[in-house]
């Protein structure tokens, strides 16, 4: 547990301070300069308050899950806790978030570099695995209702029902904010340069889920 919870917060750290350096590396009059086809670094020129508020809300939901795993840790050594068996589907699921993650960046990388036609059926693929991701993971909680195993069962099943749900939770968050650009891109309306740097921002959005999950899902394995 003291693994995982180190695991989350190396996460936090490398993201916060990859996404400082991006901000300000750059000097604000060079940033007014540089038109909007200009790359200058991973985010593309991303508005620092933009930035500023992806950083938080980062580091609340890195603090969220932190103490979820916290509580998760300490009622374990209770002896009412029964190990439950994961659905064998959460590997299925989790093969489908990789892979939304890297056609979400293989998209971003293409928003970055101008190239407009590879953005729908980035963001198309990206939107249609998460979906199924969210999907599964409903799929896999009826499977367990179906075997018995339901949320007032036992604290192990109450805290999976928990973290699945509150991850997935977060998973259509961001799902909310893809709905928008694709929106755009598919009736070709919007700015290019908010388009891309909407894009830029989920796809961290998405990367740092995933890491979120795998931990999650390497300590329900485990435990």
């Amino acid at each position: 547990m003291t693994i995982a919870l180190g695991f989350l917060a190396i996460i936090l750290a490398t993201l916060l301070g990859w996404l400082l350096k991006q901000t300000f590396n750059a000097a604000p009059w060079e940033m007014e300069v540089v038109s909007d086809t200009a790359h200058y670094g991973p985010l593309g020129g991303t508005d620092k308050s933009k930035l500023i508020a992806l950083l938080t809300l980062l580091a609340v939901v890195s603090s969220f899950f932190a103490l979820i795993l916290s509580a998760y840790a300490l009622r374990m050594d209770l002896g009412d806790w029964v190990p439950m068996t994961e659905p064998q589907l959460l590997w299925t699921n989790t093969v489908m978030l990789i892979v939304a993650s890297g056609v979400f960046q293989w998209t971003r990388n293409a928003a970055v570099k101008g190239q407009q036609g590879r953005l729908q059926p980035g963001l198309l693929i990206t939107g249609v695995l998460t979906l199924g991701f969210v999907l599964g993971q409903f799929i896999a909680w009826q499977q367990l209702q179906d075997a018995g195993q339901f949320i007032t069962s036992n604290p192990a099943n109450a805290f999976f029902y928990f973290l699945t749900g509150a991850h997935a939770v977060h998973i259509l968050g961001g799902l909310y904010v893809w709905a928008r650009a694709t929106l755009k891109v598919v009736l070709g309306t919007g700015d290019s340069t908010m388009i891309r740097r909407s894009i830029e921002l989920c796809t961290i959005y998405w990367h740092f889920l995933l890491l979120v999950w795998l931990v999650l899902f390497g300590l329900l394995l485990s435990t």
